[in-house]
């Protein structure tokens, strides 16, 4: 990182810290005043959305169509604001990455990993990319970070070393003589990860979710000896038993972190652990119902409508992202500042798993329905995974005599509770939970054909 970004981080920052002190109107008007700037700026200059957005360009936010990311990727061309981008030039970019460099020297991309079936691909100029990084600092602040200049902090990173991903991306952009930063994948051998940990000794440690997990049980059994001083989990569901298992092990609470490739951070917990704030001065995030209705607080959606209002080189209007999301019912957490909360995340829509019933419609099952039953399991690590051919259920590191009949007739009962007729199950012990792509071991999946409906 050179001094300009530097610089530039750290005047975000500042600004970000003021706005924890806004009341909600002064929280309102920023967000009238950004939008409208943003949708200014992107009939301006995108020909996409002069179109996608013809005769409602003085309608309100909820009333304008939803944007998918298939969509962003078939006219990707006609939504950049700057008219020498071409997707087949960024791809071929991407493509070729090896280390931070920009595109055209001007543009940081990443890309998602396409685990929804179909891969995206976006970019910001510098400055917006100050705002991301800004973005994630500010859960750094929120969990009582003194990172600084007149603070050196080591930190570790355990998520993904690919180029193109966003994790990767911003642990290259954070790296500085002040922030010194260890950037391990996820994807790497357990003993290499904790010999290297135990080498470093990280003040702050960034892992996946279920990457925590394993840490903590290691950490527990005594291979893994650090003393983070805070503790970050991102990009996964963060479960219960997953976090007291980091509780247990390293005797103070992680901070859960929201975030995604297209918006960047979303939303981070605070010191009270009473949610997560949304970053609703960075994104107004919408939680809808299947159809684009919003949720009652105390519910999940089925997605989320992202728009991002510092984007500008990319616009993203009601963006939508497969998360499922619940609204809290007490919104404003006692830390005082204005920020919405959620209390829970239970995972992608494609997540959830869906079975036949009596009746012979189809029933969705919830992943929290396979918590319930996983999170009691004493092991260190698992997975459901839905085939053609019925449910395995993956287990790593569980003790010799733990019983899978126990563990059965368990998801027999809750899939009964739910309306579905059981499939066959198999519980298969493995040395270590797969993991895909980006590194990142989903803790259920399916392998079926997604849903026609």
């Amino acid at each position: 990182m050179n001094t300009r970004i530097i610089l530039k981080v750290l005047w975000s920052r500042r600004q970000l810290r003021r706005r924890d002190r806004w009341t909600r109107r002064q929280l309102e008007a920023h967000q009238a005043r950004s939008l409208r700037l943003m949708r200014e700026h992107a009939y301006s200059h995108s020909p996409f959305y002069r179109r996608f957005h013809k005769g409602l360009t003085d309608r309100p936010l909820d009333e304008l169509p939803i944007l998918t990311k298939a969509l962003v990727m078939e006219h990707f061309d006609e939504i950049v604001a700057d008219r020498s981008v071409h997707l087949t030039d960024v791809e071929a970019h991407v493509n070729a990455l090896r280390g931070n460099e920009r595109f055209h020297g001007r543009y940081y991309v990443a890309s998602t990993s396409g685990s929804t079936g179909l891969r995206g691909i976006f970019l910001w100029d510098l400055d917006e990319w100050i705002t991301v990084l800004a973005s994630y600092n500010r859960s750094f602040d929120w969990a009582g970070s003194k990172a600084g200049l007149t603070r050196r902090t080591k930190m570790a990173i355990v998520s993904s070393t690919t180029p193109w991903h966003q994790s990767s991306r911003v642990g290259a952009s954070v790296h500085s003589p002040w922030v010194p930063t260890l950037r391990l994948d996820s994807g790497d051998p357990m003993e290499s990860i904790i010999e290297r940990l135990n080498h470093w000794q990280p003040e702050v440690l960034v892992a996946y979710a279920s990457m925590l997990r394993l840490l903590a049980e290691e950490q527990i059994a005594g291979l893994l000896r650090i003393s983070p001083d805070i503790i970050f989990s991102a990009s996964e569901v963060l479960t219960d038993q997953t976090r007291r298992r980091a509780e247990e092990a390293w005797e103070r609470k992680p901070f859960n972190v929201y975030a995604a490739t297209e918006p960047a951070g979303i939303a981070s917990e605070c010191d009270r652990h009473a949610g997560m704030h949304l970053f609703e001065d960075l994104v107004i995030t919408e939680v809808v119902d299947g159809q684009n209705r919003p949720v009652p607080p105390g519910t999940y959606g089925d997605k989320v409508l992202a728009t991002v209002l510092f984007s500008r080189t990319m616009p993203l209007i009601r963006y939508e992202m497969s998360d499922s999301v619940r609204p809290a019912t007490a919104p404003h957490c006692p830390c005082g500042r204005p920020f919405d909360l959620i209390d829970g995340i239970q995972g992608r829509v494609e997540d959830v798993l869906r079975f036949s019933s009596d009746s012979g419609a189809e029933v969705s099952v919830q992943p929290i329905v396979f918590h319930r039953v996983m999170d009691t399991v004493p092991a260190a690590g698992w997975q459901v995974v839905q085939e053609p051919g019925g449910l395995t259920v993956l287990l790593s590191g569980a003790p010799k005599d733990f019983a899978h009949g126990v563990l059965t007739d368990a998801l027999r009962r809750e899939l009964g509770a739910q309306g579905a007729i059981t499939p066959k199950l198999e519980v298969r012990r493995v040395s270590e939970i797969p993991k895909g792509p980006m590194g990142k071991a989903p803790l259920i999946r399916s392998s079926l054909a997604p849903s026609s409906s």
